[in-house]
């Protein structure tokens, strides 16, 4: 049975509403249970544990799906199933993000020891290199909301209102656990004497850089850039982590190819054959291809996805990429 230590120090963390503490009790007692062999009663004491953290996120969720107008133009929330094994990325970055999972999973005990784990993450690449998707990967990995940050409320033109709208956001931050993302950061994350009101955009990076580096909470916050030429230096010692990001390689446009036709196509397929085709599109660019022929091989009824559809489908991509660079060039 529970040491007599160990009951008071459960009813004293219960009364003073230290419910981080009250876990810790209730774990070391179910360990303690379990070494004297009453593993039923251990497990049923970590069941309840689980339960009760489980109930905790699901309360925070369900206060922040009542907010204010005002921060509902601010927030998007989803809840992401997506898992490690569901993106393709380079063993070094694979290794990366799942240090920050194991991290963020040992928050409690790296905390016990004065350390803080990686909550505060830059992500550098190329659009459709996984930037969004490691957000989903991260918010799907941790059983977390994913809150994204919507620029088209957050930037606004009057003097001041951004910086007040920041707040909001950071007090969601601080009162809400999920994974905050802010996509396109370098729109308000730019060097402060690149824009064209070099006054009001210092006003905007020094709000949120102050906010960022104040923050206390157990969410994670992940900043992605095309641009990280133009960030300002202050942030990444703001930040924990920054994650780069690059387009595939032959190896990682081969491992895409499989992942996505290997369905719908027959075992000899020729899957080399494909990489001069795909070479010099990113991640998103391939997958919209590879969505393209399966579509066809489902509204023909026909057996099987082909070698030469496939380059018909990664070709179009880059004719449709090249128009895309020429009109913007214009």
């Amino acid at each position: 049975m529970p040491a007599a230590a160990q009951v008071k120090s459960l009813l004293n963390s219960h009364y003073i509403g230290d419910e981080e503490h009250f876990n810790i009790v209730a774990l070391q007692i179910a360990a303690s249970e379990a070494r004297q062999g009453h593993q039923k009663f251990a497990d049923e004491v970590k069941n309840l544990v689980d339960k009760a953290k489980n109930g905790r996120l699901k309360k925070r969720i369900i206060q922040f799906n009542r907010p204010s107008e005002e921060l509902k133009g601010l927030l998007s929330v989803s809840y992401p199933d997506k898992r490690l094994s569901d993106i393709i990325l380079t063993d070094s970055l694979s290794k990366r993000i799942d240090r920050i999972i194991l991290e963020y999973r040992h928050i409690d005990l790296i905390e016990q020891h004065g350390l803080i784990p990686k909550r505060k993450i830059i992500l550098i690449g190329p659009p459709g290199t996984g930037k969004t998707m490691t957000a989903s990967v991260l918010a799907g990995e941790l059983g977390l909301p994913l809150f994204q940050v919507r620029l088209d409320g957050l930037i606004s033109r009057y003097m001041g209102e951004t910086a007040t709208k920041l707040r909001l956001i950071f007090d969601s931050i601080e009162n809400t656990l999920g994974v905050f993302f802010f996509d396109e950061f370098d729109a308000i994350g730019a060097e402060r004497e690149l824009s064209n009101d070099a006054g009001e955009a210092r006003r905007i990076l020094n709000s949120f850089l102050q906010m960022v580096e104040e923050t206390k909470s157990n969410s994670l916050i992940l900043a992605a850039t095309n641009h990280p030429a133009i960030l300002d230096m202050a942030l990444f010692r703001r930040f924990d982590d920054v994650l780069n990001y690059e387009l595939p390689d032959t190896i990682h446009i081969e491992m895409l190819l499989k992942n996505l036709l290997c369905n719908y196509t027959s075992k000899n397929f020729q899957w080399n054959t494909l990489i001069n085709e795909a070479e010099g599109l990113n991640y998103s660019e391939i997958t919209h291809a590879a969505n393209e022929v399966i579509k066809t091989v489902i509204m023909e009824n026909t057996t099987e996805v082909t070698e030469e559809m496939t380059k018909i489908a990664l070709i179009e991509r880059k004719q449709m990429r090249k128009q895309i660079t020429l009109n913007l060039g214009q």
